[in-house]
C-alpha cells in the first residue's frame, strides 16, 4: 500500500503553471482558431448560399470554385506555411489576395459576409502598423455590402450603407485597439519581467561576492586579532615575565656574592622571592587581560609612588616619585600605559644607566597626561636605533613605543653618553568613562 501511494505521488505533476505558461496557451489556441475560422466562414457561406440562394448571385457551381480557391489560397499561406507569418511581404500578398476572394465571393453571394469578416482578425494578425486599419476599413466595406445584400441600388441606399460602413469599422476598430493595448501591456510587462529577472541574477551575484567578501573580511578580521593579541602578550611577557626574572637573576647573583653575609643572603633571596611571586601574579593576570594589580587598589599616583619605592629597595638607588596637576580618574587604557611605561624606564635604569639617582614625574595637563622619566646614568646614544630589539631577546623601547602608540601617545628619548637619560610620554586623557 505505501508503495503504491509512493508511486501515485511520484507520478503526479505539482508543476504550477505561471502567467507566462498560461498567456502561451491561450495564444497558440488562439491562432489555430485563427487559422481554422476562415474556413468555417467558407462552409457557412457555402451552406447558406446552397440552401437559401440570393437573387441575381452567380450560379452555385461557378461560387464553389470560388470557395475552394480561397480555400487552397488561405491553406497554401496559413496552414501550409504558418512560419510565413513573421514575413510582413508574404502576409501583405495573403491578405490582399483574401480580401480579393472575400470580394468576389460577396459579389456572387452575401452570404459570404460571414468570411468576409475573417478580414478584421488577420489584419491584426498578418500587417502591421497603419496598414491594419487600411486593411480593417476595406473588410468593413465588404461587411457592409454583404450586410446590405450587395452595393446600394440607388442613391437613397448609400447613406444605410454609409452607416453599415461605420457601424462595422468602429466595432472592428474598438476590439482591435483593446487587442492593440493588451499587446503592449504584455510586452510592456514581459520587458519589465525581463529587468526583474536581471535585477535578481544581479542581485544574487552581488550577494555571492558580498559572501566572498564577508569570508575575507572574517579571515582578515581573525588573523589580526591573532597578531594584535600575540603583539599583546608579547608586551605583557616583556613588562611581567622578562622584567620579573631579571629582577629575580640580580637579586640571586648579589645573594651568591654575599654567602659570607647571613642577613644580606637573606634580604636578597626574600626579594627574589617576592619578585618571583609578583611576576607570577602578573603573568596570570596578563593572560586574563586583566588591569595590573597596584592599578585594582590605588590610583596611577599612587601605584607610581608603590612603584618607585619596591625598585629603590630593590636597587639601592634613590627614585623620588612626584606628581602634578590634579590627578584624576583616566581610561584603564591609558593609566596601564603609563604604568608599564614606567616599569620600563625604571627596568633599563636599573639595567643599564648605573645611576645615582632617578626622578619620575607624572602631569596631569587639560588634555594630555605625561610621565617622565630621568636618571643621571651613564647615558647612550640615543639617534642610532636604541630602540631596535636587543641581541639578547629584549625590546628595550619598542615595547613601551608600541603601547604609547597604541592608546594615540608619543614617546620622546633624550640621552647622551655619560650625560643621563629623560625619556617622556605623552598620552590623551581620556577620561575613565571612555570607550
Amino acid at each position: 500500500m505505501t508503495s503504491s501511494g509512493g508511486d501515485a505521488t511520484a507520478g503526479r505533476d505539482d508543476t504550477v503553471p505561471t502567467d507566462d505558461d498560461r498567456l502561451a496557451n491561450w495564444r497558440a489556441r488562439e491562432a489555430r482558431f485563427h487559422r481554422v475560422l476562415p474556413f468555417g466562414g467558407l462552409l457557412v457561406g457555402s451552406l447558406l448560399a446552397a440552401f437559401a440562394p440570393a437573387p441575381g448571385g452567380l450560379p452555385m457551381l461557378p461560387t464553389l470554385v470560388i470557395a475552394a480557391a480561397s480555400a487552397g489560397w488561405i491553406g497554401w499561406f496559413v496552414t501550409l506555411h504558418p512560419d510565413w507569418q513573421g514575413r510582413h511581404r508574404s502576409m501583405a500578398v495573403y491578405y490582399v489576395g483574401l480580401l480579393a476572394f472575400a470580394a468576389v465571393l460577396v459579389a456572387a453571394n452575401p452570404w459570404y459576409g460571414f468570411f468576409a469578416w475573417v478580414g478584421f482578425l488577420h489584419a491584426f494578425l498578418v500587417l502591421t502598423g497603419r496598414w491594419r486599419f487600411v486593411g480593417m476599413a476595406a473588410t468593413a466595406v465588404l461587411v457592409a455590402t454583404a450586410q446590405g445584400g450587395g452595393l446600394p441600388s440607388s442613391w437613397s441606399n448609400w447613406p444605410l450603407w454609409l452607416a453599415l460602413v461605420l457601424v462595422n469599422l468602429v466595432l472592428a476598430g474598438a476590439v482591435s485597439w483593446f487587442n492593440l493595448v493588451g499587446e503592449r501591456e504584455h510586452a510592456k510587462r514581459k520587458r519589465l519581467m525581463a529587468e526583474l529577472g536581471a535585477a535578481n541574477r544581479q542581485l544574487a551575484e552581488t550577494i555571492r561576492e558580498n559572501e566572498g567578501l564577508h569570508a575575507q573580511l572574517v579571515t582578515q578580521a581573525r588573523e589580526a586579532g591573532v597578531l594584535d593579541e600575540r603583539q599583546r602578550m608579547a608586551r605583557e611577557i616583556h613588562d611581567t615575565l622578562a622584567q620579573g626574572l631579571t629582577g629575580i637573576i640580580t637579586q640571586l647573583e648579589a645573594a651568591e656574592q654575599t654567602r659570607d653575609r647571613s642577613a644580606d643572603w637573606r634580604r636578597h633571596v626574600d626579594n627574589a622571592l617576592a619578585l618571583a611571586r609578583e611576576s607570577l601574579t602578573e603573568a596570570r593576570r596578563s593572560v586574563r587581560a586583566v588591569r595590573p594589580e597596584p592599578l585594582e587598589t590605588a590610583r596611577l599616583s599612587d601605584a607610581l609612588t608603590e612603584l618607585g619605592g619596591r625598585w629603590s629597595a630593590l636597587h639601592g638607588v634613590p627614585a623620588s616619585v612626584s606628581t602634578t596637576g590634579s590627578p584624576r580618574p583616566l581610561h584603564p587604557e591609558v593609566e596601564v600605559t603609563l604604568l608599564r611605561a614606567a616599569q620600563e624606564a625604571l627596568a633599563n635604569v636599573a639595567r643599564h644607566a648605573a645611576a645615582s639617582r632617578v626622578g619620575v614625574t607624572l602631569s596631569y595637563m587639560s588634555d594630555v597626561v605625561t610621565l617622565d622619566v630621568r636618571d643621571d646614568g651613564a647615558g647612550f646614544d640615543a639617534t642610532n636605533g636604541s630602540a631596535a630589539p636587543k641581541p639578547d631577546g629584549g625590546y628595550g623601547l619598542t615595547a613601551m613605543r608600541q603601547r604609547i602608540t597604541r592608546v594615540g601617545g608619543q614617546l620622546a628619548v633624550e640621552s647622551e653618553p655619560g650625560g643621563g637619560t629623560a625619556i617622556s610620554a605623552s598620552v590623551p586623557a581620556l577620561p575613565g568613562g571612555a570607550g
